[in-house]
C-alpha cells in the first residue's frame, strides 16, 4: 500500500501543505497563501485569498505555453455523422468570442447563465465562456420538462439562457425551443436574451428576445479572461431534494479546479495529450467535471460523444470510440455496461476494435454489481475502477488511485477513501459502527476542496440537508458499510431520491405529477431495484371515493394519463412506466408511509415492520403489488 497509505497520511497531517501543493498546479492571478478558511463551520472556504479565472487555466494557458495544436475536444455524434476535433488554440477562440456574445448581452461577473443544451460542442464553449467572464452558469439536462426548466431559471435568475432548436434522443428529434419558451412563460423571472444554436435536424422559430448563435458570434469581438476570487462560484448544478424543489449546488472556482487538477492525474492516470472519454452528459456533475474541466485543466483531450451506449447504431459504438481517438481512460455508468451486455453478451462487437490504447475502465453514478464487474473484467483485461461521488461533492469521495497506485479489489467496493476524504459509518446516535455493520455513511469536515460549500442562496438548507443530522458531518445521505480493511460498501440512498440510470430523481417530484390527477386521492413513487437501470420508479396510487374504476378499459386509460403526467412534469428521464392503483397506502399513526418498507418488499429483502403502523394489514396486502415483477 506503499505510495497510497503515504499520500493520504500526508493529506491528513499537513492539510494545509498538501492542498497548496496542489494548487500549485494551476495559473494563480494571485497565489493563494492560505488552504481553509475554517473560520465560520460549516461553510469552509478553499484559498481565500486566491485569484484566478478556470477559462484561462482550461484553454490559455496551454495555448501560451506552445501547446495550441494539440487536440483539445473531440465531437463524436454517431446520430448526425458528424465528427470535429478542436485544438486547444480554436477552442480558445471560439470560447472568447461567444464570451464576447454573452459580454454584449449584459453578462458580467457574478450574473448567471442557463445552459439548456444537447450534447454538442457549443455547450461546452458556452460554459467555458461563462468561466471566462466570471459568470456562474446553470447547465440542465435537455431532457427536462418545461415545469423542471421554470424551476431551475427562477432559482437561478438568469441574465441570458443559452440553447439549441433541438437535441436528438436516439432516433427522436427533440425540439428544444418550445420548451425553452413555455419554460419561460411559466418561470416569474425573464431573461433578457436567449441565445439560440440552430440545428438542422429542426430549426427553431424565433421570437423578439432570441438571437441567433452564429450570427451572433458572428459580429462580436473576443473577450479576455476575467480575474476572479477563488471562493466565487463558477457554477450552480441543481440536484433533486426529497421535497422535490432542487437544491442548486454551488461549485467554488479555485477549490474546484485544484481537486480535479489533481484527480486527474492522481485517480483518473490522464495527463497532457492523453485521451479521457467520459460517456454521460453536461447536464450531470460527470459531464461538467469530466467532460468539459478536468480534462482541460489537464491538458489531456477530451470526447464530447452525442449518441448511446446501444442501437446509434449499435452497441460497439463505445470501443469505436475508443479505438478511433486512442482513449486512455473511459468512464461512464454501471448501465451503460449491463446495457452492453445485454445487446452483445459475448462481446464480439468489442473484439472488432483495437483496444491497445484502453489503461481503465471507470464506472460511477450507482452502484456497480459484482457481476457487471466481472462481464466488464474478462471482456476488456483491464483494471475495472468502480467510485463513488455525488454532485455534491464535485469529484470522487472513494476510488481505486490509478495514478498512484492499484488498491486490490474487492467486488461490490470502490475501495478506499481518496486523500482529503476521512470517510466514516455512523449509527442513529453518531457513534461509529464496527466493520461490517450497516449505518449512515458520512465524510468528516472539513471536506477538500471541490466540495459544495453551499447551496445557491440557502445556506439554511444547506445546513439542514447536510450537516445537521450528525454535527461535524458532512450526511451523504448513502448507507453501508466499512469493512476491517477499510474498504467502502455502498449499499444504497437512505433518502426518498432514486437513481435512474446515474440520474438522481425526486420521487417526491413524481408523486407531485401523479396527485395531480383529478382521481388520485394519495399516491407514492418508490425505487425498485432493475437489473439494466440499477433502480426504477414505480407508483401507487389510492382513486377517490366515487371514481368508478371499475368502468371497461378505466384502469388502462389512467395509467397512460399518470405516466404522461410524470413525463411532462419531471421529464422522460424519470422512467415511469409503472402506475398500479391500490386500496390503501401503508403508513405509520403519524401519517408518514412506509415508502422504506414497500421498496424492501418489492427489491425481496423484506425490512422490520416499525411497531409505529397504523394498520399492518394494509401492508400485508400491497405485497402481491410490490412483488410483481
Amino acid at each position: 500500500m506503499g505510495d497510497y497509505e503515504e499520500i493520504f497520511r500526508a493529506s491528513v497531517a499537513d492539510r494545509e501543505r498538501f492542498w497548496l501543493e496542489a494548487a500549485a498546479a494551476l495559473d494563480w492571478h494571485r497565489a493563494p497563501s492560505k488552504a481553509l478558511d475554517d473560520a465560520r463551520p460549516p461553510f469552509y472556504r478553499w484559498f481565500p485569498d486566491g485569484e484566478l479565472n478556470v477559462c484561462h487555466n482550461a484553454l490559455d494557458r496551454h495555448c501560451e505555453a506552445g501547446h495550441g495544436s494539440r487536440a483539445a475536444l473531440v465531437y463524436d455524434s454517431p446520430v448526425t455523422g458528424v465528427k470535429t476535433t478542436y485544438t486547444y488554440e480554436r477552442l480558445r477562440d471560439e470560447v472568447a468570442v461567444f464570451a464576447g456574445v454573452l459580454r454584449d448581452s449584459g453578462v458580467s461577473a457574478g450574473d448567471r447563465v442557463v445552459i439548456y443544451m444537447p450534447m454538442v460542442p457549443e455547450a461546452a464553449v458556452a460554459m467555458l465562456a461563462c468561466a471566462r467572464l466570471g459568470a456562474v452558469h446553470s447547465v440542465v439536462f435537455g431532457g427536462f420538462a418545461a415545469k423542471e426548466l421554470a424551476v431551475r431559471i427562477d432559482d437561478a435568475e438568469p441574465t441570458v439562457v443559452v440553447s439549441a432548436s433541438c437535441g436528438i434522443e436516439g432516433s427522436r428529434v427533440i425540439e428544444y425551443k418550445p420548451l425553452l419558451d413555455q419554460a419561460i412563460g411559466l418561470a416569474a423571472h425573464k431573461p433578457a436574451r436567449q441565445v439560440i444554436l440552430q440545428r438542422p435536424q429542426a430549426e427553431a422559430e424565433m421570437g423578439a428576445t432570441d438571437v441567433d448563435w452564429a450570427a451572433a458570434c458572428a459580429g462580436a469581438s473576443p473577450a479576455a479572461p476575467v480575474n476572479v476570487r477563488s471562493t466565487d462560484p463558477l457554477y450552480i448544478l441543481y440536484t433533486s431534494g426529497t421535497t422535490g424543489k432542487p437544491k442548486g449546488v454551488v461549485r467554488d472556482s479555485g477549490g474546484y479546479a485544484t481537486a480535479l487538477a489533481w484527480s486527474m492525474a492522481n485517480v483518473y492516470d490522464v495527463g497532457p495529450g492523453q485521451t479521457l472519454f467520459t460517456a454521460s452528459d453536461v447536464g450531470w456533475v460527470v459531464g461538467h467535471s469530466y467532460i468539459v474541466y478536468a480534462p482541460l485543466l489537464a491538458g489531456a483531450t477530451t470526447v464530447l460523444y452525442e449518441g448511446k451506449p446501444v442501437g446509434t447504431p449499435d452497441a460497439g459504438q463505445f470501443w469505436r470510440v475508443a479505438s478511433e481517438y486512442g482513449v486512455r481512460s473511459m468512464f461512464t455508468a454501471p448501465t451503460a455496461f449491463r446495457a452492453l451486455k445485454k445487446e452483445d453478451p459475448d462481446g464480439e462487437l468489442a473484439r472488432r476494435y483495437d483496444l491497445s490504447s484502453l489503461k481503465y475502465l471507470f464506472l460511477a453514478g450507482e452502484r456497480l454489481d459484482p457481476e457487471t464487474y466481472r462481464w466488464a473484467s474478462e471482456l476488456l483485461g483491464i483494471p475495472v475502477i468502480d467510485h463513488w461521488w455525488q454532485t455534491e461533492t464535485g469529484w470522487p469521495i472513494v476510488a481505486n488511485p490509478a495514478g498512484i497506485e492499484l488498491l486490490r479489489v474487492k467486488p461490490g467496493s470502490p475501495t478506499r477513501p481518496l486523500p482529503g476524504w476521512n470517510v466514516q459509518v455512523l449509527d442513529g446516535d453518531g457513534k461509529q459502527v464496527p466493520p461490517g455493520t450497516n449505518g449512515a455513511i458520512v465524510a468528516r469536515l472539513p471536506m477538500p476542496p471541490g466540495a459544495l460549500p453551499t447551496l445557491w442562496n440557502d445556506d439554511e438548507r444547506f445546513v439542514e440537508s447536510y450537516m445537521s443530522a450528525f454535527d461535524g458531518y458532512y450526511l451523504t445521505g448513502d448507507g453501508g458499510y466499512l469493512d476491517e480493511d477499510g474498504y467502502l460498501f455502498v449499499m444504497g440512498r437512505t433518502d426518498d431520491v432514486i437513481n435512474v440510470a446515474g440520474h438522481r430523481l425526486s420521487t417526491g417530484g413524481m408523486e407531485e405529477a401523479l396527485a395531480g390527477h383529478p382521481d388520485v386521492a394519495e399516491c407514492a413513487v418508490i425505487g425498485v431495484a432493475d437489473e439494466m437501470k440499477g433502480q426504477v420508479p414505480r407508483g401507487f396510487v389510492v382513486l377517490k371515493s366515487g371514481v368508478d374504476a371499475a368502468a371497461e378499459g378505466y384502469e388502462e386509460r389512467l395509467r397512460g394519463e399518470l405516466v404522461q403526467l410524470v413525463r411532462d412534469q419531471v421529464g422522460a428521464v424519470a422512467s415511469l412506466k409503472d402506475v398500479a392503483v391500490v386500496a390503501a397506502l401503508p403508513k405509520t399513526r403519524s401519517g408518514k408511509i412506509l415508502r422504506k418498507n414497500m421498496r424492501s418488499i418489492a427489491d425481496g429483502t423484506d425490512e422490520p415492520v416499525p411497531s409505529t403502523i397504523d394498520d399492518p394489514d394494509v401492508l400485508e396486502a400491497l405485497r402481491p403489488a410490490l412483488r410483481k415483477q
